[in-house]
């Protein structure tokens, strides 16, 4: 799948789109379709999370 048919959520404006568009530092993904692109924030929510978890266990 091409980065053009895959969905990509812009931090500054909580905008999704379809396809690379903005700068780099503004955009998250890959996503494979637009309703997991609207989570892109929860989902990295939910990565910390976990990650913090795992940290505190070793």
């Amino acid at each position: 799948m091409s980065d053009d048919d895959q969905w990509f959520y812009e931090i500054s404006t909580g905008k999704v789109t379809r396809g690379k568009q903005g700068s780099v530092l503004d955009r998250m993904g890959p996503y494979p379709d637009e309703a997991t692109a609207r989570r892109a924030l929860e989902i990295a929510r939910e990565r910390n999370e976990a990650a913090d978890a795992a940290d505190d266990e070793d």
